[in-house]
């Protein structure tokens, strides 16, 4: 007696494997929109002038708040009015050697905050700054990378939307792997249950 193909599993598996090729060619579109914003950033690195900083509300998304795509890798300043806090994080000097980057929550005149990569050093003390005015780099986060560095600190590494991975591809051909490997155990389960 020959058995019939069971047509819920089939089902479920063809719509499964269709969702995972959906799911691949989502990520195709991803990486050209990424390519894209990528480009944007490098153009961005070499303009002239400066930008406003506007700092987001508590909650607000960056590009409501006029940190759009468009601002960031462009040059700004900020006058610090007052330091709410210094924290040091890892990071790198201009060189490529590891230490700590020290960043100044600095409190701008209308009460906004901005963060401010005041520099980079070997030690994780934050150095004392006060305030004042700090040019450099909109980063994304968003912050602002000082250059000139400030509070007798080395320079931090320039921000670069080269080290914004792009893995996309490789998430796309993930995804049609995985659509023919369900495939392929599926039809080798059948193969096997079909059998006489």
């Amino acid at each position: 007696m020959k058995r019939a193909i069971p047509i819920l599993p089939t089902l479920v598996v063809l719509i499964a494997v269709g969702i995972m090729i959906r799911l691949g060619f989502w990520q195709i579109d991803r990486l050209h929109q990424k390519e894209a914003m990528l480009a944007r950033f490098a153009a961005a690195e070499t303009m002239a002038g400066e930008v406003a900083w506007t700092a987001p509300a508590p909650g607000q998304d960056q590009a409501d708040a006029g940190l759009s795509a468009a601002n960031l890798y462009r040059r700004s300043t900020v006058d610090c009015r007052s330091v709410g806090g210094l924290k040091s994080v890892s990071g790198e000097d201009d060189k490529g050697h590891a230490g700590y980057a020290h960043v100044a929550d600095c409190v701008l005149a209308d009460g906004s905050h901005a963060p401010v990569v005041m520099g980079w050093s070997q030690a994780p003390q934050a150095p004392q700054w006060g305030g004042g005015v700090a040019t450099g780099m909109i980063a994304p986060g968003p912050r602002l990378v000082a250059d000139p560095p400030l509070a007798g600190l080395a320079p931090n590494a320039r921000p670069d939307p080269g080290n914004i991975p792009n893995n996309h591809l490789s998430y796309a051909v993930q995804w049609f792997a995985f659509a023919g490997v369900a495939l392929v155990i599926y039809v080798l389960a059948l193969r096997k249950r079909l059998r006489p």
